[in-house]
């Protein structure tokens, strides 16, 4: 999947989700992404997907995090 693929598909996500569940969705989506993400930076994953440049910094801790959580045994596929 194209990294233009992915900023659409997180859009999509972000649209359809909950209004309450706007953050939590963008989290889930960046751990899910991650990987495939692993080669932007920041500043460009906001510009793709549309965002602040504030969530920048959410997008960095989700992508440390991500490591952590597959290293517990989280598959990343199943989100």
């Amino acid at each position: 999947m194209t990294h233009l693929a992915i900023f659409e598909s997180i859009r999509e996500a972000l649209d359809n989700a909950q209004r309450n569940q706007y953050t939590t969705e963008l989290h889930l989506q960046m751990i899910k992404h991650a990987d495939s993400l692993k080669d932007i930076t920041a500043k460009e994953f906001c510009e793709g997907v549309g965002l602040k440049p504030s969530f920048g910094t959410e997008f960095s801790k989700m992508r440390n995090l991500t490591q952590r959580l597959k290293a517990a045994g989280l598959n990343v596929s199943e989100i």
